[in-house]
Order: structure tokens, then sequence, then C-alpha cells
């Protein structure tokens, strides 16, 4: 049919048509996306909040990404779409018997050793169904769009509905943070998730209706002929370019999640920049031309490869580098692909390729890279290499671009050799105070990072300059005092040697990310002195004095067991316990060699039981403990399961009629204190409040600011603790309480971020 023969019935289906496809592409990537952060907020209670478990959880949903898109890609090979739109509702409904998704109990508790195995086996039994048929629609709706409307400009170019499904995608991130978790219980996201899952089931049958008649108005008489096949090249090409920003959005998460928190409204924003990158690179007018993308992409990778080692106070301008660096490179990447992208009839191949390299990233980031590397060297590594991805000039470079180049590189190798030479010349070390090495380290960079930036339109000269620069800076961050760094599935954990005078020498430091996990001096007369947030000084150390005046017998439970500070305070009488997810920090804190807290200063043995708190300590005798204290964080952030209404109860189910729970609830970006106050009010507990400031004067390590909330299951419990004049009544709070069902992350830095402006 022309259009000037078509019917008003007709021409209603032909204009509604586009808009069907659109809009059920829309609700589906939605419903997708959403789905992501939701069901890692549902697992993160049973591993410790760690953000691997976001990162692992990634590796899964792109793999099922992956069984989607297979599935669609061998549909195609049914001639019928009315068959295919039959089989995919089928598929959708037996889907539909995991609903409301929950995660499986069948596969009993983690294995604090080997986590990995069991996280992906309870996503796939849990979510694995319903995500990958509906994963598959993105990729099946744009190959029928291209089928019941060949002849229109729409069927000439479906990609542009990936540019749709991605801003759904995009759309359904942002709102998870700012609408979603804040507004809705977990119970209410997975019933409002089911019914959003009916709704576009519903959508389906609606377009299955309507494709034969759309068809029958813009079918060609003879069938187009099959597209030549994708070369071998270009499908290795398309893979390793979808590998790169999967493998980037990942190291950007990990980064940002160390140094922040443990919370999906965080894990979000990478994701949301990732297909946000796919909505622009699919566009038919893109916002972000490519020349434009390339040029962004070299000035802020020379700033990231100057700075990737280092550590700054301006944490946020940091991480904003980072992800502005992230989302060009990825959107690079992704620009690239879409030029490479081929005729509409090869649609659900390409898309597999995508989603293969979208597995294969991000199986590196997650999977491999924490056992080849001791330190998370695989984001910095990524972003050298996605520098090949640039386009490269087929004429021989000019002889001023290779001196260009060589500048390049001897100005950063320069830095090292610098350093080094101070290092072994204390006299020439002297003409430099620490903040003079760092501002020097950081001018002789930025000129590499000029010298890089002219030559950007050369690949291979200016990956190697940023390559060196990236070494330069990494050697410089690293410094000469990490004495260990090891790597497990919960992060990186260093031990960090720095002197100390006041305190006899040098210091073991733990660390993981930029925080601080415990101290303790070398010197005989100091090793046993408990330091940093544990010292007697702060509220954690009056609260083991205060308890142990009461009896020369306590039972004492400590949730995090760090560097092991708090067995400092064992008497020969008492029971110390730790409960500690990281098989890998029991082992340092127990290593003579690097803390001997536990093995010298404690009186008597420390039992250390493995596993996320909440598991582990429901399986303790009730009634038996004088003190709790819970002191588990994930870099700066306590994992939130650990302070909700759920967990507070059963702390107290644990303690004697006067003993006491200390929550630590220090923290640089996150207001976490009303919510655990309006939890103990609401079991009708006793609670009391502290922030200790440190002494300016006390040596660097020997103790640290630090905020504490005490509880008791009864007001007796805490008389002592009033007496001592130090703690304090809260005023009344408004602030809801954390449940295992509600958790409001976002709220809480909103409210730390006001107490900072006032």
């Amino acid at each position: 049919m022309t259009d000037q023969t078509l019917t008003p019935a007709h021409r209603k289906v032909d204009a509604i048509t586009p808009a069907a496809f659109a809009v059920a592409v829309f609700t589906s990537a939605s419903l997708v996306f959403v789905v992501q952060p939701m069901t890692t907020k549902l697992v993160l209670p049973l591993l410790g909040g760690s953000p691997s478990v976001w990162n692992t959880a990634m590796v899964f949903f792109q793999a099922a990404l992956l069984a989607g898109y297979l599935y669609a890609h061998l549909l195609q090979r049914i001639p019928s779409i009315r068959a295919q739109a039959v089989i995919h509702l089928v598929l959708l409904a037996v889907a539909a018997l995991f609903l409301p998704l929950s995660i499986t109990q069948t596969l009993g508790d983690p294995d604090p050793a080997a986590p990995i195995g069991w996280l992906l086996g309870a996503l796939a039994l849990s979510v694995g169904a319903p995500f990958a048929v509906l994963s598959a629609t993105a990729p099946l709706l744009q190959a029928w769009c291209a089928r019941v409307r060949a002849g229109r400009p729409d069927g000439a170019n479906p990609y542009v509905l990936y540019a749709a499904s991605n801003l759904g995608s995009f759309l359904a991130l942002l709102a998870y943070p700012a609408l979603i978790e804040p507004l809705a219980s977990l119970s209410g996201q997975r019933w409002g998730w089911t019914v959003g899952y009916g709704v576009f089931a519903i959508m389906l049958v609606g377009l299955a209706i309507l494709m034969p008649c759309a068809a029958s108005i813009t079918q060609p008489q003879k069938a187009a002929e099959r597209s030549p096949p994708i070369p071998w090249r270009r499908k290795v090409v398309l893979v390793l370019l979808a590998a790169a920003p999967s493998s980037l959005m990942l190291g950007v998460t990990a980064h940002l999640s160390t140094d922040v928190a443990s919370a999906p409204f965080l894990w979000v924003a990478p994701l949301a920049l990732y297909l946000l990158t796919f909505v622009i690179a699919f566009q038919a007018k893109p916002w972000i031309p490519l020349h434009i993308t390339l040029m962004l992409q070299a000035f802020l990778t020379v700033l990231i490869a100057a700075l990737v080692g280092m550590t700054t106070g301006q944490w946020l301008a940091l991480l904003g580098l980072h992800l502005l660096g992230f989302f060009f490179a990825a959107l690079m990447c992704h620009q690239q692909m879409a030029a490479r992208r081929p005729a509409p009839d090869r649609l659900t191949e390409f898309y597999l390729l995508l989603s293969l390299g979208g597995v294969l990233g991000g199986a590196f980031t997650a999977l491999i890279a924490p056992v080849v590397f001791e330190t998370v060297l695989e984001y910095p590594l990524v972003m050298v290499l996605v520098c090949l991805a640039r386009p490269w000039l087929g004429d021989r470079p000019a002889k001023h671009e290779i001196w260009l180049m060589a500048a390049g590189l001897a100005t950063a190798v320069f830095v090292p050799l610098l350093f080094e030479m101070l290092r072994y010349n204390p006299s020439l070390r002297t003409a430099f105070s620490d903040f003079g090495l760092t501002t020097t380290a950081q001018i002789i960079l930025g000129v590499a990072a000029i010298l890089a930036f002219v030559v950007r339109d050369r690949v291979l000269m200016f990956t190697a300059v940023v390559a060196a620069m990236t070494l330069s800076a990494h050697y410089i961050g690293r410094g000469y005092d990490w004495s260990l760094s090891e790597r497990s599935f919960f992060g990186v954990m260093r031990v960090a040697v720095t002197p100390d005078p006041k305190l006899g020498g040098d210091i073991h430091v733990l660390m993981h990310g930029t925080t601080l996990h415990g101290a303790q001096a070398r010197h005989p007369d100091f090793a046993c002195a408990p330091t940093m947030y544990y010292a007697r000084t702060t509220p954690l150390g009056q609260a083991a004095e205060l308890i142990q005046a009461r009896s020369p017998a306590a039972v004492i439970g400590v949730v995090g067991q760090g560097s092991g500070a708090m067995a400092a305070y064992k008497r020969a009488r008492d029971q110390m316990s730790f409960f500690e997810i990281d098989p890998m920090v029991d082992r340092i804190s127990r290593d003579p060699n690097w803390f001997t807290f536990i093995s010298d200063c404690a009186d008597g043995p420390i039992r250390t039981v493995l596993g996320d708190a909440r598991l582990t300590l429901n399986k303790e005798p009730r009634r038996t403990y004088d003190l709790l204290v819970i002191d588990a964080f994930s870099s700066d952030a306590v994992p939130t399961h650990l302070l909700t209404r759920e967990a507070i109860e059963g702390y107290l189910k644990l303690l004697k009629p006067t003993g006491v729970v200390v929550l630590h609830l220090s923290n640089r970006n996150l207001e976490i204190t009303l919510p655990a106050v309006a939890a103990a009010r609401e079991l009708g507990a006793a609670e009391l409040h502290q922030v200790y400031i440190e002494n300016p004067e006390a040596a660097l390590m020997a103790e640290a600011s630090t905020e504490a909330l005490v509880i008791s299951p009864t007001a007796e419990g805490l008389a002592d603790f009033k007496a001592d004049g130090r703690w304090r009544k809260l005023e009344p709070t408004k602030v809801r309480p954390w449940t295992d069902d509600y958790v409001n992350l976002f709220d809480a830095l909103i409210r730390s971020m006001k107490a900072r402006v006032g």
C-alpha cells in the first residue's frame, strides 16, 4: 500500500506502531535496570555490604543479558513474527513464576572464604529467568520493527530504538535513589516491579496483535536481500569496544563505593552514565559529536593519569573527574561501535557481540583482576588501553610529533627517578617538604600531560605517554611504606609503616581504601596501648573500661576485627569474640609481623567467628554478653544492614539485662546516627550519644575523633555511662528508623551535607 491508498484504520495503525514499539522498549528497559539495584540491595545483608557484591552482581546481570540476547538472536531463525511473539509471551509467563523477586534460601548461607560462587548461583536461581527473558525484549522489538516497518524511515534505522531503550534504563536508575528507594520499602519495590512486569506483558500482547496489521501496510512486495556477514575482524573490534566501557564502569564503581559507601544509590551513578553513552551514541543526530568526544576523552584521560595514584582531601572533585573521564571514554567506544553497526537484518547478532564484550569486560574487572592483581590496577590499566580505541591516522608521524612524544615519556619517567634520588640522598631530600614533593610531582606530570594531549591524534604515541604517566603517578601514590598489600572479595587491605616519635618510632597502620582501620606502635613500651578509635579516651575505650569496672569477668563481642586493637582490653577472666566477614583481615591481624594486639597483648585466647555478623550473631546464645561493639566498616561506611531496627533488636537479645551495645558511627559523608537513635527508641531501649574530638597534642595515631551511640535494654544498663558525663541524650528526631525493608541513604547523604554547610 502507499500513503495515498491507506484507509483511515490503516493510517491509525501506521501512526501508532512506531510509538507502540518505543513505549514497549522503554518499559522493558526500565524494568530491567530497576531490578539490578533492587536485587543487589536484597542480597547485601548476606555479604556484609561489600562493593564487590555490586560488581559481581553486575557480571551476573551482564551474563544474563548475554543469554537473553542469544535467545533473541536464535529466535530470529523462525520466519513468522507472530510465532516469535507467541514464544516470547509464553516464556514471559513461565518466568513470572519467580515473582515477586526474592533471594533463594536453597543454597544456605554464603561461605565468606568463597562468596562469588554462592552469589552468582543465588542470583541465577532467584532472578535469572525473568531478567534474561525481559532483557531479550530490546533486540527482539528492534528486529520486529525492522521487519514490520520495512520501507519506512524508522524501519531502515531501528537502532534508534536502542537509544530509547537506554533512555528508559537511564531514567529508571536515576529514579531509584531519588524516588523509589526513599519512598518505597523493599517489599513495596518487589510488588511494584511485579505489577510493572504484568503491565509490560499486556503491552507485548497488544503489540503482537498490532504487528500483523502493520506489516500488511508497509511490507514490500519483494523481500530484501540478506546483507553480507559481519567480518571476523570487525566482530573482534566490536567485542573489544564493548568490553572496555564495561570494565571501566566496574572500576569506577569500586573507586566510588570504597571511599563513600556501599549503597545502590551510589553504585547506580556509573551505570547510569554508561547507559547515557549508549543513548547519545545511537541517536540519529548525537548530542555530542565524535570529534568533541575525542578531544574531551584525551583531556580527561591525561588528568586522570596524572592523579590516579595520588590521594587528596578533595575527594568529591576527584570522583567527579573519574566519572567524567569514564563517561567520555565509554562514549568514545560506543560511538566507534555505533559507526560499525551492521544492516538491520544483522541487528540481533550485533547486540549479541555487544553483550559478549560487556560480559568479558565485567568478568575481567570483577572476577579475574582481584585474583591477578594485589591492588586495584585494572581500572588505570583499562583507562590506558582504551586510548587505543581512538581513530588511527594512516600517515607517518612528523619529526616534531616524535620529539614531543619522547619529551612526554622523559618527563613522566623523571618523576620516579627524582623520588629515588631523594630517597637515597638525605641532604637533597631536606630541600623538599612532603608538600613540596607532591607539588613538584604534580607540576612535572602536568607538563607530561600537556605533551601527551598535543600528540593525542597519534594513538600509539599518546597511549605510551599516558601509560608512563600512570605508572609514575602510582609510584608516587604508593610511596615506600606499604609493607603489605593483599586483596580479597571484600577489598584491598594494606599495612603501611609511618614514623611517630611520640609513640616510640614506627607505627603499623591497617588501611582499606583511604580509611584507616587500626594502628599499632611497634615500640614495646607502646605496643599494647589501643590506638585511634579504640584508645581509652574514645567512646569505644570508655565503654570497655566502664563495663570491665562492673566485674572482673566480662563477655565482650566485637563486630569488625580490623587490626585487633580491642583485644588489648581483654583481661584473663574476660571472654572476647571477634565477628569478622573477611578471612584475610583475621589472618593479617593475627600475624605478629604486622599486629600483636591478639597474639601478645590480649590476656588469653581470642575467638574469631567468620561470616556476616547478622548471620553469625544470630547463632550466639541469648543474654550472655556484657558488651557488644559494632565496628564493622566497608572503607568509611558501616554496612547499613547492621544499623536497622531488626539488627539492633538482635543485639539487644544477646545482652544481659544491664549489658550495652556500642555502635561506632564515625562517618565522613553520611549522617547515620539519627536512624539508629530512632530505631533504639522504637524498641524501647535506653540510649546515649557521644562525639569525641581527638586531642591535637596527642601522638598522630594515639587517638581519633569518634562518634558512637550506646544502647542498653534497660536504663540501669546506662546508669554509669550517664554518670560519666561525657555521654548525653539526643533531642527527639523525626527521622524514620531504618529497617531490613527500608533504608534511605540518600537522605543520610543530604543530612550530612546540610550539617557541613550549617
